[in-house]
């Protein structure tokens, strides 16, 4: 009796070793694939750290000139030293932002900015702070205030170049999140004071957490007058301060006021004394 011959189930027949040698193929092709594109990126990147290489140590792109604008605290000496330009530098070799940060390390610097040219010139763009007063803190430096009323350095006499400032007195620093600053109903007062109010010659501010601001003012007089305004309504009430000293002025000439109190525009004290050409007079025939 014959027996049927069975095919072998644990052995590839011909249209299983057909796939498999397709998918063995499709798998090289892949790698060869994926080795040229890594081949291609290694070129292109060698190749563009060769330009780079190239045109920041060559000397035709060497900055030719250095525009820098802005400045009135800061000197141009110091703003090339920050930035790492007291010296030739490849245009390119600079790093712009780091640069920006460094010179706006300055105390007076707010913000800086660079610009590249195409002729191998480098525009410098200089933003300072605008100094507003300068505030006198007890058992401590002076400090510079800005317009936004942040304290951006200690005042030096010497070198700030700000003798027209205001002084402000009786204010205290507090730690505003990672910085000290100033805060308070009373400073928003001196702050709106000196944002808001009308010019006046103003030598000094003194501030007073009960009582508000009160000025030290020439007020076109050769002796400094204190005027009391309190927290608000600073230009009406120094608009009634000018119209009283031109009452007493035409009305009163052998007066000088010496001291004004408006913190309340409707109740105003003034104190007065005899002016100096007739208080020598009144001593003399005495």
């Amino acid at each position: 009796m014959n027996n049927k011959i069975k095919p072998n189930r644990y052995k590839a027949g011909p249209a299983e070793v057909s796939h498999f040698k397709s998918d063995f193929n499709a798998g090289i092709d892949v790698c060869l694939k994926f080795i040229m594109v890594v081949a291609c990126f290694s070129i292109l990147s060698l190749a563009a750290i060769f330009v780079h290489d190239f045109i920041t140590q060559a000397e035709f792109f060497n900055i030719t000139d250095i525009e820098i604008l802005g400045t009135e605290h800061v000197t141009r000496e110091e703003i090339l030293a920050l930035a790492g330009l007291n010296r030739y530098r490849n245009i390119y070799e600079v790093n712009t932002s780091l640069a920006e940060r460094q010179i706006a390390s300055h105390p007076w610097v707010q913000s800086a900015s660079l610009d590249r040219k195409l002729d191998s010139k480098l525009k410098i763009v200089i933003k300072e702070h605008e100094p507003l007063a300068i505030v006198r803190i007890r058992e401590a430096a002076d400090i510079l205030i800005n317009i936004q009323g942040l304290p951006f350095k200690e005042y030096d006499p010497l070198t700030d170049r700000a003798e027209n400032l205001p002084i402000v007195t009786g204010l205290d620093v507090t730690r505003i999140r990672d910085q000290y600053g100033f805060s308070g109903m009373l400073f928003d007062s001196v702050m709106d004071f000196l944002k808001t109010a009308e010019a006046v010659p103003v030598e000094r501010i003194q501030g007073n957490e009960l009582t508000g601001i009160t000025l030290e003012t020439k007020h076109e007089s050769p002796e400094i007058i204190p005027i009391k305004l309190g927290f608000d309504n600073f230009n009406a009430k120094l608009k009634k301060a000018k119209k009283i000293k031109a009452y007493i002025d035409k009305h009163l000439p052998e007066k000088t006021i010496c001291a004004m109190d408006i913190f309340n525009i409707e109740k105003v004290f003034i104190k007065t004394k005899l002016n100096d050409a007739l208080h020598n007079n009144l001593k003399k025939g005495a």
